[in-house]
């Protein structure tokens, strides 16, 4: 492995065997740490993956709750980046506005912070953003452009929120496509499946989990809230 291309093709093809829980790709080491809840042979794991990645390892077997465990503690500390995010956005948006309270204001500050602020850590970078993105969302799996500009539609739907200008539209194109996104979150969290989370990029490795869910049903309700209340 040598890029990003190829942990997020090694982290694709493995997720896809039956019994793999979590999976640690190491570009540096060029190795791969797969925790399972049973079983699987070598054999398995290498027919899984394209012929060009080639694997020699060790698998040692741990004790069920054991391995769940830590990975629950390894999730936590790696959810903590976002938890401090929506945190700072949420506190920000109510700072704004705490001597003229206007909670559709603070909604629309809220979103727009939320779009700049994510779109900053896509950015970060920006050329392996598109491969992550593609592994849950349903669109960014059909039109791979579209992968591509998510962070441009972020930073512009930011501005928009937090200049004012065409609010209506910026919520129905929120709508949209927050929507896609969490039918694509949906379905992986109800097949188990463990893969990164691309909400915050590539740069921080974010694990798939109900927060992604939570997060993005927020910014709809505040969506539908803010149509409501024009």
């Amino acid at each position: 492995m040598t890029c990003g291309g190829c942990k997020a093709s090694v982290e694709k093809y493995l997720n896809l065997i039956d019994g793999v829980t979590v999976i640690e790709v190491n570009l540096e080491k060029e190795e791969v740490k797969l925790t399972t809840n049973k079983p699987i042979s070598l054999e398995v794991l290498q027919d899984q993956l394209p012929p060009k990645f080639t694997l020699s390892a060790s698998i040692t077997d741990q004790e069920t709750s054991a391995s769940s465990k830590s990975a629950e503690q390894s999730k936590l500390k790696q959810l903590q980046p976002l938890f401090l995010i929506l945190f700072y956005i949420g506190t920000a948006s109510l700072l704004l506005h705490y001597k003229d309270w206007n909670i559709h204001a603070v909604m629309l500050d809220f979103m727009g912070l939320f779009f700049i602020v994510f779109s900053f850590f896509k950015m970060l970078d920006l050329k392996n953003f598109p491969s992550s993105f593609a592994m849950y969302d349903p669109l960014a799996k059909r039109v791979s452009i579209y992968g591509w500009l998510y962070p441009f539609i972020e930073t512009a739907l930011g501005l928009m929120f937090l200049m004012r200008y065409e609010v209506t539209l910026a919520v129905y194109i929120t709508l949209v496509i927050l929507s896609i996104t969490t039918l694509g979150v949906s379905r992986t969290l109800m097949d188990k499946k463990k893969i990164s989370c691309a909400c915050l990029g590539t740069s921080l490795k974010l694990p798939m989990t109900e927060a992604t869910f939570i997060e993005n049903l927020i910014m709809i309700v505040m969506c539908l809230l803010t149509i409501n209340g024009t």
